[in-house]
């Protein structure tokens, strides 16, 4: 007189079980691995500088530098003229010089211990797209062509290139920009010089601890720094176009409607369209929607990943989840087939023949 209740006790378990295993499993299986997101390296007062050098500053032609030349300890800056300095100052054996060189150490040696890296078996990144995050050569990094950097939409991503000894880049190599990356998130961390070869167009700070040399026609969108060497220039360009933050854009508020949860007040956007009248603008809509922030990809969870994980813990919940899923199944058909023996009516059971 049991059947029935434990067949829809089966049934129930199945079902739950079931939507548990998919639930779990489709959050670490269908999605990519997280990784964790990375802030900008820090530069403190070496921000204002194109140029940064411990020994000598030397330049040949009529290079143009935008931002400021700086040299500490050293006093000698040659070249300047026929090299010009825009938008910015020459300092030498000053006080502005050692501080910025200061913060060059500390820049330096943040960038160098940030993880997780993506360890590069082949030193060459031509030829690769990447995308935000570490990328180490254990030895050397070299750039022959393109490499690419795709920024996915955010005006956040950050790239960060740490050489065990040298960066070398070849004749007419480029480091391209794609879908919202900026060279204000460009940081290339180098353990003893950084070479850069003639008509090659690069991207981002340089930091190296010895020295760094631009052959004839190298240009730069970003910074040269050398915490103990010289920066030896040759008919370059040094621009550095202002990275503006993310977009921020007013919603519209719709009178007499409350923004779904929220006042009237105008609510601003960060990133991305915003909705009008709907309480995503965030700002002063209290009770509304969050902050106005539209994420893009997976939204970090605060663990140093994104919302969707291949957490070892989860995959475990989900075996566990399938698992139960599997022994319920079970039960039900075999407490299924006792029903059916009991009422068949062959005589064996109390549905049939006396």
């Amino acid at each position: 007189m049991f059947t029935r209740p434990l067949h829809r006790w089966s049934t129930a378990v199945v079902a739950v079980s079931t939507t548990a295993a998919m639930v779990v499993l489709g959050a670490v299986v269908g999605a990519p691995a997280a990784s964790a997101a990375q802030a900008p390296v820090g530069l403190g007062t070496a921000t204002s500088f194109a140029v940064l050098a411990g020994q000598t500053v030397t330049n040949t032609g009529p290079s143009v530098v935008s931002g400021s030349i700086g040299l500490s300890p050293g006093t000698a800056v040659t070249g300047f003229p026929p090299g010009t300095v825009i938008n910015g100052t020459t300092y030498a054996a000053d006080s502005v010089a050692l501080q910025a060189e200061n913060d060059l150490t500390t820049a330096y040696n943040s960038a160098a211990g940030r993880t997780p890296v993506t360890v590069e078996s082949n030193p060459d990144l031509g030829g690769q797209t990447l995308a935000p995050g570490v990328y180490q050569g254990t030895s050397t990094l070299s750039l022959t062509g393109t490499v690419t950097l795709n920024g996915e939409n955010n005006a956040n991503s950050v790239f960060i290139f740490q050489a065990g000894s040298t960066l070398i880049t070849a004749s007419s190599s480029t480091v391209a920009l794609e879908n919202g990356a900026t060279w204000c998130n460009v940081f290339w961390q180098v353990g003893s010089s950084a070479t850069l070869g003639t008509a090659s167009t690069f991207v981002g700070t340089v930091m190296a601890l010895t020295s760094g040399t631009l052959n004839t026609g190298a240009t730069v969108m970003g910074r040269m720094l050398a915490r103990n060497g010289s920066v030896t220039l040759d008919t370059n360009t040094f621009t550095q176009p202002t990275c503006t933050a993310a977009s921020t854009t007013t919603g519209t508020t719709i009178p007499g409607k409350s923004n779904l949860g929220g006042g009237g007040g105008t609510g601003t956007g960060t990133t991305g369209t915003t909705i009008a009248g709907n309480g995503l603008g965030g700002g002063s809509n209290v009770g509304g929607l969050g902050s106005g922030v539209v994420p893009t990809g997976f939204p970090a969870t605060g663990l140093g990943g994104a919302s969707k994980s291949d957490d070892p813990a989860l995959v475990a919940l989900g075996g566990l989840a399938l698992a139960a899923a599997l022994v319920a199944s079970g039960l039900a058909v075999r407490r299924r087939r006792v029903q059916w023996a009991a009422t068949r009516p062959d005589g064996d059971g109390p549905g049939g023949d006396a």
